[in-house]
């Protein structure tokens, strides 16, 4: 048997254990250390934001959204089905209701159109997730959200993503990253909010240092800091931040080995699709997106569960995404009323993701496409 080929495998690319051990020497390991200041800077020229600010997971980014938000009586949060628990979670631990909404077919990102049919006088926001890094469309959820509604992107996927030659994160009051180590741009742990609005900033900051302006002091605006407001401990440690920057530091080449991956799969397998029936992803013309997996749409569950199963057996670890949210124990708890996401439900149980990661060599690539034709045979 040869090697297994791990779904993924996070790699070094630059000097990331040199900041580690920098930054475990300066004496300043928590955060909003110099690393966090780097790494904050770099993010917020990227998306032209008015803050950026460093935290210890994307989910916590996501609650920290939640919270900016100010929930009213009766405020409720349009999330697509297809994604990850997060994006729902955080702003049901704030107190909205969630409301659920279907895919469309083009991005796997939430429909336009069904969020047109669910809004109404107590939507406060909805979730758009870059799913794959692939911009979900902006446009149409443009003309879709109401005037008052919020957009907040769960840009897990889609860091240094483009939509038209604008930046993914920076169409929403907020958007959200994952460093998580999955992610293209790791550090073991981590993630950050990116905040859009020159208004949101200060009390941003306050919630980030667990509701106290502390940032202010740091800053010099405060000659002492106090509790102000509410919050939590958000901030990412400075070790963390240093590994963080490292990789960031590293960008364009992890980019460029990432598209190679990319653009290898689509190669190797868009020849075949119509002879097993299966689709791959669609990038919309003008777009740049973030090299984050390479997924294949099977044509049926029972198809996709026998490959899945066929190339493990062999030494391959692919994997499935998502079992909708709308069907979750935790969802329909929260779930402000049912709603009908059949795409989500079709694409939940067709969908196979391909191993992806910085150092997949060419080889390990033909390897896994030999196995999935072989196994799909």
């Amino acid at each position: 048997m040869p090697p297994r080929i791990p779904f993924n495998r996070p790699t070094l690319e630059g000097r990331e254990l040199a900041y580690v051990e920098e930054a475990v020497r300066s004496g300043h390991i928590s955060s909003s250390g110099p690393f966090s200041k780097r790494v904050a800077a770099l993010l917020r020229d990227a998306h032209g934001a008015a803050e950026v600010l460093p935290t210890t997971s994307c989910t916590d980014a996501l609650e920290m959204s939640a919270m900016l938000l100010d929930r009213r009586p009766g405020d409720t949060v349009i999330v697509p089905s297809f994604t990850f628990v997060s994006s729902a979670l955080a702003f049901a631990r704030e107190g909205f209701r969630i409301v659920f909404a279907d895919i469309e077919e083009q991005t796997l990102g939430i429909d336009p159109e069904h969020v047109a049919a669910l809004a109404d006088e107590h939507t406060r926001a909805v979730v758009a997730v870059h799913y794959g890094g692939i911009a979900c469309d902006l446009d149409g959820l443009g003309r879709a959200l109401p005037e008052g509604v919020d957009l907040i992107e769960d840009n897990a996927h889609g860091l240094f993503a483009t939509r038209a030659g604008r930046p993914l994160g920076s169409f929403g009051r907020f958007s959200t990253l994952s460093f998580h180590e999955t992610k293209n741009v790791v550090c073991g742990e981590g993630g950050a909010l990116v905040v859009n609005r020159e208004e949101d900033v200060a009390r941003a900051r306050i919630l980030l240092d667990k509701g106290t302006d502390r940032q202010a002091f740091l800053l010099g605006e405060v000659d002492k800091y106090s509790w102000r407001d509410t919050g939590s401990s958000f901030g990412l440690s400075d070790i963390n931040a240093a590994y963080l920057w490292g990789q960031l530091e590293q960008r364009e080449a992890i980019i460029a080995k990432r598209r190679r991956v990319f653009e290898r799969y689509r190669e190797a397998l868009e020849p075949r699709a119509g002879e097993f029936g299966y689709a791959l992803p669609r990038v919309p013309d003008g777009d740049v997106p973030g090299y984050h997996l390479y997924f294949v749409l099977l044509p049926d569950r029972p198809t996709r569960d026998r490959v899945l199963a066929r190339m493990g057996r062999a030494g391959v670890q692919a994997t499935f995404h998502y079992v909708p949210l709308d069907s979750s124990e935790g969802g329909r708890r929260v779930a402000a009323v049912p709603t009908d996401c059949p795409r989500t439900h079709s694409v939940a149980g067709r969908l196979l993701r391909l191993p992806f990661f910085n150092g997949l060599g060419d080889d390990e690539i033909d390897r896994v496409v030999e196995t999935f034709f072989t196994a799909l045979s």
